[in-house]
Protein backbone atom coordinates (compact mmCIF):
# COMPACT_ATOMS: atom_id res chain seq x y z
CA UNK A 1 0.00 0.00 0.00
CA UNK A 2 2.86 2.36 0.80
CA UNK A 3 4.37 1.79 -2.66
CA UNK A 4 1.04 2.51 -4.37
CA UNK A 5 0.56 5.65 -2.32
CA UNK A 6 3.99 6.90 -3.33
CA UNK A 7 3.25 6.16 -6.98
CA UNK A 8 0.05 8.17 -6.81
CA UNK A 9 1.95 11.07 -5.22
CA UNK A 10 4.55 11.25 -8.01
CA UNK A 11 2.27 12.60 -10.78
CA UNK A 12 0.57 14.90 -8.27
CA UNK A 13 3.92 16.38 -7.25
CA UNK A 14 4.91 16.75 -10.91
CA UNK A 15 1.73 18.73 -11.58
CA UNK A 16 2.30 20.94 -8.55
CA UNK A 17 5.94 21.64 -9.43
CA UNK A 18 5.05 22.19 -13.10
CA UNK A 19 2.25 24.60 -12.20
CA UNK A 20 4.53 26.46 -9.82
CA UNK A 21 7.21 26.80 -12.49
CA UNK A 22 4.76 28.16 -15.05
CA UNK A 23 3.37 30.57 -12.44
CA UNK A 24 6.83 31.86 -11.58
CA UNK A 25 7.63 32.34 -15.27
CA UNK A 26 4.37 34.25 -15.71
CA UNK A 27 5.30 36.57 -12.85
CA UNK A 28 8.53 37.39 -14.67
CA UNK A 29 7.05 37.97 -18.12
CA UNK A 30 4.02 39.97 -16.97
CA UNK A 31 5.07 43.12 -15.14
CA UNK A 32 3.00 44.17 -12.11
CA UNK A 33 1.67 47.72 -12.46
CA UNK A 34 -1.00 50.03 -10.99
CA UNK A 35 -3.25 52.31 -13.03
CA UNK A 36 -4.51 55.50 -11.37
CA UNK A 37 -7.06 57.79 -13.01
CA UNK A 38 -7.65 61.51 -12.55
CA UNK A 39 -10.10 60.83 -9.72
CA UNK A 40 -7.53 58.82 -7.80
CA UNK A 41 -9.21 55.46 -8.47
CA UNK A 42 -6.77 52.60 -8.95
CA UNK A 43 -6.70 49.31 -10.82
CA UNK A 44 -4.03 46.65 -10.42
CA UNK A 45 -2.84 44.96 -13.58
CA UNK A 46 -0.17 42.82 -15.19
CA UNK A 47 1.31 43.79 -18.54
CA UNK A 48 3.09 41.69 -21.14
CA UNK A 49 5.17 43.48 -23.77
CA UNK A 50 6.94 41.54 -26.56
CA UNK A 51 10.68 41.11 -26.05
CA UNK A 52 11.44 42.75 -29.40
CA UNK A 53 8.97 45.60 -28.90
CA UNK A 54 9.61 48.41 -31.37
CA UNK A 55 7.88 51.73 -30.74
CA UNK A 56 7.89 52.41 -34.48
CA UNK A 57 5.60 49.45 -35.14
CA UNK A 58 1.92 48.99 -34.24
CA UNK A 59 0.90 46.05 -32.05
CA UNK A 60 -2.44 44.42 -31.22
CA UNK A 61 -3.55 44.51 -27.58
CA UNK A 62 -5.26 41.56 -25.88
CA UNK A 63 -7.28 42.39 -22.76
CA UNK A 64 -7.72 39.40 -20.46
CA UNK A 65 -10.52 39.47 -17.87
CA UNK A 66 -10.04 36.90 -15.12
CA UNK A 67 -12.64 34.64 -13.53
CA UNK A 68 -13.96 34.94 -9.98
CA UNK A 69 -10.93 33.19 -8.49
CA UNK A 70 -8.66 35.95 -9.79
CA UNK A 71 -10.17 38.69 -7.61
CA UNK A 72 -7.99 40.21 -4.90
CA UNK A 73 -5.41 42.87 -4.11
CA UNK A 74 -2.20 40.92 -4.68
CA UNK A 75 -1.88 41.63 -8.43
CA UNK A 76 -1.17 37.93 -8.81
CA UNK A 77 -4.28 35.75 -8.63
CA UNK A 78 -5.51 37.01 -12.00
CA UNK A 79 -2.61 35.23 -13.72
CA UNK A 80 -2.63 32.07 -11.62
CA UNK A 81 -4.54 28.79 -11.72
CA UNK A 82 -7.06 28.42 -14.51
CA UNK A 83 -6.50 32.02 -15.57
CA UNK A 84 -3.00 31.07 -16.63
CA UNK A 85 -4.14 28.95 -19.58
CA UNK A 86 -5.25 31.78 -21.85
CA UNK A 87 -2.50 34.09 -20.66
CA UNK A 88 0.15 31.50 -21.56
CA UNK A 89 -1.67 30.82 -24.83
CA UNK A 90 -1.35 34.45 -25.90
CA UNK A 91 2.12 35.19 -24.53
CA UNK A 92 4.01 31.97 -25.34
CA UNK A 93 6.93 32.25 -27.73
CA UNK A 94 5.19 30.30 -30.50
CA UNK A 95 2.21 32.66 -30.49
CA UNK A 96 4.34 35.79 -30.24
CA UNK A 97 6.50 34.70 -33.18
CA UNK A 98 3.36 34.68 -35.36
CA UNK A 99 1.28 37.36 -33.70
CA UNK A 100 3.47 39.76 -31.69
CA UNK A 101 1.12 41.58 -29.33
CA UNK A 102 0.73 43.13 -25.90
CA UNK A 103 -1.47 41.60 -23.21
CA UNK A 104 -2.98 43.29 -20.17
CA UNK A 105 -4.54 41.38 -17.27
CA UNK A 106 -6.29 43.71 -14.79
CA UNK A 107 -7.37 42.50 -11.33
CA UNK A 108 -10.68 43.38 -9.73
CA UNK A 109 -10.92 43.51 -5.93
CA UNK A 110 -12.58 40.70 -3.97
CA UNK A 111 -15.77 42.65 -3.28
CA UNK A 112 -16.35 43.77 -6.88
CA UNK A 113 -15.90 41.87 -10.14
CA UNK A 114 -16.52 42.86 -13.76
CA UNK A 115 -20.31 42.52 -13.59
CA UNK A 116 -22.97 43.03 -10.93
CA UNK A 117 -24.85 40.15 -9.30
CA UNK A 118 -27.29 40.09 -12.22
CA UNK A 119 -24.34 38.87 -14.33
CA UNK A 120 -24.90 41.49 -17.06
CA UNK A 121 -24.53 45.00 -15.60
CA UNK A 122 -20.97 46.39 -15.89
CA UNK A 123 -19.28 47.49 -12.67
CA UNK A 124 -17.05 50.44 -11.84
CA UNK A 125 -14.10 48.06 -12.27
CA UNK A 126 -15.02 47.44 -15.89
CA UNK A 127 -15.12 51.19 -16.44
CA UNK A 128 -11.60 51.38 -15.03
CA UNK A 129 -10.52 48.69 -17.50
CA UNK A 130 -11.71 50.94 -20.32
CA UNK A 131 -9.70 53.84 -18.88
CA UNK A 132 -6.67 51.57 -18.50
CA UNK A 133 -6.85 50.61 -22.17
CA UNK A 134 -6.89 54.26 -23.18
CA UNK A 135 -3.90 54.91 -20.95
CA UNK A 136 -1.95 52.03 -22.52
CA UNK A 137 -2.76 53.39 -25.96
CA UNK A 138 -1.07 56.64 -24.96
CA UNK A 139 1.99 54.86 -23.55
CA UNK A 140 2.58 52.15 -26.14
CA UNK A 141 2.38 51.80 -29.90
CA UNK A 142 -0.94 49.95 -30.06
CA UNK A 143 -2.98 49.35 -33.19
CA UNK A 144 -6.40 50.80 -32.33
CA UNK A 145 -8.00 48.65 -35.03
CA UNK A 146 -6.81 45.46 -33.31
CA UNK A 147 -7.99 45.59 -29.72
CA UNK A 148 -9.19 42.19 -28.52
CA UNK A 149 -10.89 41.14 -25.29
CA UNK A 150 -11.10 37.69 -23.78
CA UNK A 151 -12.23 36.29 -20.46
CA UNK A 152 -13.44 33.20 -18.67
CA UNK A 153 -16.38 32.63 -16.33
CA UNK A 154 -16.90 36.03 -14.63
CA UNK A 155 -14.50 37.36 -17.25
CA UNK A 156 -16.61 35.76 -19.97
CA UNK A 157 -19.56 37.84 -18.79
CA UNK A 158 -17.21 40.81 -18.56
CA UNK A 159 -16.17 40.29 -22.18
CA UNK A 160 -19.74 40.62 -23.44
CA UNK A 161 -20.37 43.52 -21.04
CA UNK A 162 -17.41 45.68 -22.05
CA UNK A 163 -18.16 45.16 -25.74
CA UNK A 164 -21.79 46.17 -25.22
CA UNK A 165 -20.60 49.29 -23.38
CA UNK A 166 -18.06 50.16 -26.10
CA UNK A 167 -19.38 48.56 -29.30
CA UNK A 168 -16.94 50.28 -31.66
CA UNK A 169 -13.81 49.63 -29.64
CA UNK A 170 -12.92 45.95 -30.00
CA UNK A 171 -12.14 44.05 -33.18
CA UNK A 172 -13.21 40.73 -31.62
CA UNK A 173 -14.05 38.99 -28.36
CA UNK A 174 -13.48 35.50 -26.95
CA UNK A 175 -15.75 34.47 -24.08
CA UNK A 176 -15.44 31.25 -22.07
CA UNK A 177 -18.35 30.05 -19.90
CA UNK A 178 -20.01 33.44 -19.93
CA UNK A 179 -23.13 35.17 -21.16
CA UNK A 180 -24.44 38.55 -22.18
CA UNK A 181 -27.31 41.01 -21.94
CA UNK A 182 -29.82 40.17 -24.68
CA UNK A 183 -31.37 43.64 -24.39
CA UNK A 184 -28.07 45.05 -25.71
CA UNK A 185 -27.63 42.59 -28.54
CA UNK A 186 -27.73 45.39 -31.13
CA UNK A 187 -24.56 46.76 -29.52
CA UNK A 188 -22.91 43.32 -29.59
CA UNK A 189 -23.80 42.37 -33.15
CA UNK A 190 -21.10 44.52 -34.73
CA UNK A 191 -18.22 42.73 -33.01
CA UNK A 192 -17.15 39.21 -34.09
CA UNK A 193 -17.38 36.83 -31.12
CA UNK A 194 -16.29 33.29 -30.37
CA UNK A 195 -17.96 31.77 -27.33
CA UNK A 196 -17.02 28.50 -25.61
CA UNK A 197 -18.92 26.48 -23.02
CA UNK A 198 -19.04 23.03 -21.47
CA UNK A 199 -22.30 21.14 -21.96
CA UNK A 200 -22.40 20.01 -18.33
CA UNK A 201 -21.27 23.30 -16.74
CA UNK A 202 -22.83 23.51 -13.26
CA UNK A 203 -21.27 26.87 -12.35
CA UNK A 204 -22.63 28.83 -15.32
CA UNK A 205 -25.49 27.31 -17.28
CA UNK A 206 -24.61 26.47 -20.87
CA UNK A 207 -27.86 28.20 -21.82
CA UNK A 208 -26.19 31.55 -21.09
CA UNK A 209 -23.82 31.11 -24.04
CA UNK A 210 -26.39 29.40 -26.27
CA UNK A 211 -28.90 32.20 -25.75
CA UNK A 212 -26.61 35.18 -26.34
CA UNK A 213 -24.98 33.57 -29.38
CA UNK A 214 -28.41 32.87 -30.90
CA UNK A 215 -29.47 36.46 -30.21
CA UNK A 216 -26.34 37.90 -31.84
CA UNK A 217 -26.80 35.73 -34.91
CA UNK A 218 -30.47 36.71 -35.15
CA UNK A 219 -29.42 40.37 -35.05
CA UNK A 220 -27.10 39.76 -37.99
CA UNK A 221 -23.86 39.53 -36.02
CA UNK A 222 -20.93 37.15 -36.37
CA UNK A 223 -20.87 34.73 -33.46
CA UNK A 224 -18.95 31.48 -33.45
CA UNK A 225 -19.85 28.93 -30.82
CA UNK A 226 -18.03 25.83 -29.57
CA UNK A 227 -19.70 23.59 -27.02
CA UNK A 228 -17.77 20.71 -25.48
CA UNK A 229 -19.90 17.63 -24.98
CA UNK A 230 -19.91 16.25 -21.43
CA UNK A 231 -17.47 18.97 -20.29
CA UNK A 232 -17.97 20.93 -17.06
CA UNK A 233 -16.93 24.49 -16.17
CA UNK A 234 -13.19 23.90 -16.49
CA UNK A 235 -12.75 24.05 -20.25
CA UNK A 236 -9.65 26.27 -20.37
CA UNK A 237 -7.30 23.42 -21.37
CA UNK A 238 -9.60 22.53 -24.27
CA UNK A 239 -9.94 26.07 -25.60
CA UNK A 240 -6.19 26.66 -25.85
CA UNK A 241 -5.96 23.58 -28.09
CA UNK A 242 -8.36 25.01 -30.65
CA UNK A 243 -6.25 25.07 -33.85
CA UNK A 244 -7.95 28.05 -35.50
CA UNK A 245 -8.57 30.34 -32.54
CA UNK A 246 -5.44 32.45 -32.82
CA UNK A 247 -5.56 32.84 -36.59
CA UNK A 248 -9.25 33.79 -36.41
CA UNK A 249 -8.75 36.30 -33.59
CA UNK A 250 -5.75 38.14 -34.96
CA UNK A 251 -7.31 38.33 -38.43
CA UNK A 252 -10.11 40.54 -37.06
CA UNK A 253 -9.80 44.30 -37.57
CA UNK A 254 -12.08 47.26 -37.19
Amino acid sequence: MMIKSRLYLVPLLVLIVSGTCFGQEREKTLTAKVFKNAQGETLLYRLFVPNNYDGKKKYPLVVYLHGGGGRGTDNLKQIQGGNGYLIDFFTQAETQSRYPSLLVAPQSPMQEGWIEYDSITPTRQLRLVFELIRDLQRSYSIDSSRLYVSGQSMGGFGTFAIISEHPNMFAAGVALCGGGDESKVARLAGTPMWAFHGEKDEAVSVERSRTIVAAIRKAGGQARYTEYAEADHLIWSKVVKEPHLLSWLFAQRL
